[in-house]
């Protein structure tokens, strides 16, 4: 029985270990609400008829390498998707943060972790925004101005120098 509990302690520490904050991501305040004036789309696949933004004033570049930023999704039925996200260039994982609830209020994730993006054919947000916009070479854009100028013209930003 003891040897049982040590595994899962084990188990459960190497988990922990794995989902831990690049930086102080535990800590990081949540954005303000998008607006519908700030919101930029971005061109994901044809293979979706959703619609996709990211929100001007909560794009940011941490001093962890990361690209935060405040995701709009707005469905071919008619509902809209509003998430706090954040990419790691390095490693080509995204991680969700909150998620927006329709009177303009945010919920934390109940398990924000880092996942590897993968390059879906429908909804492929997270590997449009990593290939297209927001990491030029694998590398994290060189300020929130680059990715925006990334996502308003549709080409791949240069790299940090």
């Amino acid at each position: 029985m003891k040897h049982n509990i040590l595994i899962m302690l084990a188990l459960v520490s190497a988990v922990a270990a794995a989902a831990g904050p690049k930086e102080d991501e535990l800590g990081i305040p949540l954005p303000a609400f998008p607006k519908a004036e700030n919101l930029i789309e971005f061109y994901v696949s044809a293979a979706t008829r959703n619609h996709f933004f990211i929100d001007s004033p909560n794009l940011s570049v941490g001093a962890d390498g990361v690209v935060r930023y405040v995701l709009v999704v707005k469905t071919a039925g008619g509902a809209t998707n509003t998430s706090f996200e954040g990419i790691d260039c390095r490693s080509d994982e995204y991680r969700l943060y909150a998620t927006g609830h329709s009177d303009g209020s945010w919920a934390r994730a109940r398990l924000s972790v880092w996942r590897p993006i993968e390059n879906e054919s429908v909804n492929g947000d997270h590997a449009a925004l990593s290939r297209d916009y927001f990491c030029p070479e694998g590398l994290p854009i060189a300020d929130a101005a680059a990715g925006r100028a990334a996502l308003r013209t549709g080409t791949s930003p240069v790299g940090p120098e």
